[in-house]
This record gives structure tokens, sequence and C-alpha cells, in this order.
């Protein structure tokens, strides 16, 4: 009898039954909103792209099934390995400054006590400026002749650097550009991550003697460690796609030494005219990308 009693009083009543029905539906409905919106502008599109790479098309006759042509035209292209070395270089380079120097940059901030805020709002600047606002800014500020750059290395004796137009330093004057824009995003966040840190772990550290490079390392650090694998992978993704800063810049030039997987695909589908090309390029992206997330979740799953 007893344990009739306790399974009915388990029993949940249809108004409750009710109520949790319309919150859920609530929620649904407010999330049925972005979901539509991840439909139409993401999966779409990815679903698409896989369809298209192995079609031949002008989108104007019937589409034609060509199995791995699309593939095997453009690895066979001269620009295909060049656009992966340079997506690769690109990527590296960008750990080194996008990464890095964001961190730097809020251990900074977070060790200031007066104009944080000031500085906080000079930082995040570049992210308000439309990206090709920004980019087309640093294009006069590479001229070879009036340009910023060249005008300051003057005032030391330097000479002036050609710097989109040489090899040596087209793909890196890149990174410049990409480092800047999406200096205060990274920024901000790192300084929130820091600013949630006990400051108890910070006192006993001086306590035994730390200085300030220690209680970076043995403090700062493993505090922030989730959020420094976040956006590891955050920054590896973004960069391997980027486009804005060759496409407006240096048009893959000089001599390929900036074209980008992500550049070319543009030129196959929109200059060449070969659609298909271009799901192909952006289809071989989507899946080094998917292999290394997944390895990377999956490794940093263990660790942490």
């Amino acid at each position: 009898m007893s344990t009739m009693t306790v399974k009915g009083s388990r029993r949940r009543s249809p108004g409750a039954t009710r109520r949790s029905v319309s919150r859920n539906l609530t929620a649904y409905g407010f999330l049925s909103g972005a979901l539509i919106c991840f439909a139409f502008f993401s999966w779409y599109p990815m679903i698409r792209e896989f369809i298209l790479s192995f079609q031949k098309t002008n989108f104007v006759d019937p589409p034609e099934w060509v199995g791995f042509e699309n593939f095997a035209t453009v690895i066979d292209d001269s620009a295909f390995a060049s656009a992966w070395l340079n997506t690769a270089t690109f990527t590296l380079l960008a750990l080194v400054f996008g990464y890095l120097v964001p961190f730097v940059f809020a251990l900074v901030l977070n060790e200031l006590r007066h104009a944080r805020a000031y500085l906080r709002l000079v930082v995040y600047l570049p992210v308000m400026l439309p990206p090709a606002v920004a980019v087309l800014l640093f294009k006069w500020f590479y001229d070879p002749g009036a340009g910023l750059f060249n005008q300051a290395l003057d005032v030391f004796g330097l000479g002036p650097l050609a710097w989109l137009d040489s090899t040596d330093t087209a793909l890196l004057s890149l990174v410049i550009v990409s480092t800047w824009m999406n200096l205060g995003t990274g920024t901000l966040i790192y300084l929130a991550a820091l600013q949630s840190i006990p400051s108890e772990l910070y006192e006993a550290a001086e306590l035994d003697g730390a200085g300030l490079f220690k209680r970076v390392w043995h403090v700062t650090i493993p505090q922030t460690k989730l959020i420094l694998l976040v956006m590891l992978l955050l920054q590896i993704v973004a960069t391997m796609q980027v486009f804005i800063e060759p496409f407006l810049l240096t048009g893959g030039g000089p001599e390929n030494g900036t074209v980008t997987v992500a550049y070319l695909m543009y030129q196959y589908a929109f200059s060449f005219g070969n659609w298909g090309g271009g799901g192909a390029l952006g289809l071989m992206l989507m899946l080094v990308l998917i292999v290394f997330s997944a390895v990377y979740l999956r490794v940093s799953r263990d660790r942490t």
C-alpha cells in the first residue's frame, strides 16, 4: 500500500504536465529563429556545395553529373599547392600574432588600475570598422610611396619596403591586417576570463614570492586553459578561411604568393565560371576543418 502511494505521488499532475509542455514550446519557439537561420545560411549551403562539387553547371542549363572530374581539375591547377601552402603559412603566422598578441594586451589591461575602460574602447575600435574599410585603410598604409609604414621607416633611416609587392613580405602583411582587425574581440574575451580568476590565487602566489611571469604561468594560464583552447580552435578555423585580405589587398599576388584556398575557390566560381571546381575546393576545405576540429576537440577534452 505504501509503495503504491509513493509511486502515485511521483506522477505529475495534468496541470504540471501542461505547464512543462508550454514552457518547452516557448523555448523551442525562441530557438526556431536561430535554427531557421542556421538551416538557411549554414546547413543548406553546405549541402548545396557538396552536391555542386560533383556537378558541372552554369545555373541556366540542367546540371551534369561529372563525378570527381572537378576535384581532378582543381588538383591539377598549378595554384592548388600554393593555395594550401599559403593558407597553412598564414594560419601559423596568425597563431604567433593573432592568438598571442590579444592575450598579452589582455594581461596588460588587467594589470592597469586607471583608464581601463578607455583603453578597452581603443582596443575594440578596429572591430567596429567594416572589414573592407579596415583592409583598404591598410592598403594606404602599405603604399610603397606615401604609405604610413614606409614614412615611419624613413624617419629611422630605413629604406622603403614593398609590403604587398614582394613575396617575402606580402603574406606577413596580410597577417598584420588580420591581427589588427580582430584584436579587440580576442582581447575582451581574454580580459573577461582574466577578471573571473579569484584574486586570492594571485595573493597566495605573491606571498610565495612569485613574480609577474610566474604568476602568469602558474595561475593565469591554468585558470584560463578552457578559454585558451576554445580561442585556439576558433583562430585556426577562421584563419584557414582567410579571403577578404588577399581579395582586396593583393589579388592573390605576387606570383601566387598570397592566393589562399578560399580565394582560389572564389576565382573558380566567379572568375572562371567553374562552379563545380569552386564547390570541390570548398568541400576539401570543409573536410579538412571538420577532421581537424574533431581531432582537436577529442584531444582537448581528454586533457581537460
